[in-house]
């Protein structure tokens, strides 16, 4: 499909890495999947800077945030995303294994499109990913691309 846009991937855990990109091509998702393990690297991503300064700036059809990342942790790369006006309507998901209500709250706060705990068990969490993949890299319309 021309014009697909990538899923960003916000994870430092190798495993849940792992099975997350498993789910989302189990589910036949075709969509790219950019992993970054710290919040600099997706920040970096996002804002094509850094190493991705030559990439194609559109945006990703969505972002899988973790809230706990080293370098910069996911609520602060929600809220520097959700503070530029041309990022702010990229869709993210805050995909963590907190189930703190102050984390919930302050990531609603700051405009986090869902926040969704991991399930801990393997069967339910492959599931979650799936349908997470299905709703908003096929089901979700996204923001149109500024064209030139």
């Amino acid at each position: 499909m021309i014009g697909m846009r990538p899923i960003l991937l916000v994870e430092d855990n190798a495993a849940d890495i792992e099975l997350t990109m498993a789910a989302l091509k189990r589910s036949n998702i075709a969509n790219e999947i950019v992993v970054a393990r710290d919040g600099v690297q997706a920040l970096d991503y996002i804002f094509s800077e850094g190493a991705y300064a030559d990439r194609d700036p559109e945006p990703p059809a969505v972002v899988l945030l973790d809230l706990k990342l080293p370098k910069v942790n996911g609520l602060e790369v929600l809220e520097k995303v959700k503070a530029h006006p041309e990022h702010r309507s990229i869709p993210i998901v805050m995909l963590t294994s907190s189930r703190e209500e102050t984390d919930v709250l302050q990531s609603y706060q700051s405009g986090v499109n869902s926040f969704v705990v991991k399930p801990v068990e393997f069967n339910a969490f492959f599931q979650a990913i799936r349908d997470l993949g299905m709703v908003w890299a096929v089901l979700n319309e996204p923001v149109p691309a500024k064209r030139p």
